[in-house]
């Protein structure tokens, strides 16, 4: 298995609009000739865009694009102007002389006590889609949907830290598999070789471990609504839409390995699929890179995180072993 960077998952294009200003932003990935989806949401405070048309038994096989966003409910807006854009390109569905993208979406809440009062709208969707055809970098930390994120929210934001926006891939014999993942998760997060907390919830300078903390008491008012964990699971593999339904449950284990607790009544944790259907490969090995890409991709959101917002981050806080 060999680390290559994301936009290696070729042709998938990848872009970030994002305003470090209000706290806030979106990221897009496409696949302009169209790609197979899927998508498995988890946990029961889901906001979403799109999500039936995934279902297996449904009549739209492929999508042109997913959009992750910052905004809570409004942030669902961001997804218009990325079917603007594509649609000024002609890419998406041609249907009487209009050309319709298909582009599904998550958002997660990032409404943070110091950032600004402003949400993702059309416009961020647009500069988000034309910055994936610049082709440029998609760097991880406070960009895109992760911009405002955060995690560790058991005791509100006094004790919360900072997260972010982030990507991983990988490749084994000309299969190509990647995560994009914007972290903005309740819980802690978990070093999945150690089992040890590396970012999370604090108290006196060391780390409340919320999942213990639920089992001994009810979290406090104020905790539920300000979470959730979105992103993207792109591959060049030959699999049919129920297959990418499967694979973006089966991912849902890469969020589990490194949040602890995951997919709470608080969290809408929302994975989705995009598969370009050019290598044959084994549905079980593809569902181990799927996990692997994910876990790796929120570690690396977590530690490449700034503080910001009043919110520390690992970086700044603990030295990285």
């Amino acid at each position: 298995m060999k680390s290559i960077d994301v936009r290696e998952v070729t042709p998938f294009l990848y872009g970030h609009c994002t305003d470090e200003e209000n706290g806030t932003g979106t990221t897009v990935i496409i696949y302009e000739t169209g790609a197979v989806g899927g998508v498995s949401v988890q946990g029961r405070a889901p906001g979403t865009r799109e999500t039936d048309l995934l279902k297996s038994e449904n009549t739209v096989q492929k999508i042109h694009a997913v959009t992750l966003s910052g905004g809570s409910a409004f942030g669902l807006e961001a997804a218009g102007g990325v079917m603007r854009y594509l649609s000024e390109r002609k890419i998406g569905f041609e249907l009487l002389g209009n050309t319709i993208p298909i582009v599904p979406g998550a958002i997660l809440f990032d409404f943070l006590p110091l950032s600004g009062n402003a949400w993702p709208d059309s416009s961020y969707g647009y500069e988000a889609a034309r910055q994936a055809f610049d082709k440029n970098d998609v760097p991880s930390g406070n960009k895109g949907a992760g911009t405002g994120a955060s995690i560790g929210k058991m005791r509100g934001f006094d004790s919360a830290m900072k997260s972010g926006f982030g990507s991983c891939a990988v490749e084994v014999d000309g299969l190509k598999v990647g995560a994009c993942i914007a972290v903005n998760a309740f819980g802690d997060i978990i070093d999945p070789e150690t089992g040890r907390i590396i970012a999370g919830a604090r108290e006196s300078g060391s780390f409340l471990d919320t999942a213990k903390s639920l089992r001994e008491m009810d979290p406090p008012d104020g905790a539920e609504g300000m979470n959730t964990t979105i992103g993207c699971i792109t591959t060049n593999a030959n699999i049919t839409k129920s297959e990418a339904n499967h694979l973006a449950s089966a991912a849902h284990d890469g969020l589990a390995r490194c949040i602890r607790p995951v997919h709470t009544v608080m969290d809408g944790d929302a994975l989705f699929v995009m598969a370009g259907g050019e290598v044959n490969v084994s549905l079980l090995q593809l569902s181990a890179l799927a996990v692997h890409v994910v876990e790796q991709a929120v570690l690396t959101a977590v530690r490449e995180a700034r503080g910001a917002y009043q919110l520390p981050a690992l970086q700044e806080l603990f030295k990285q072993e």
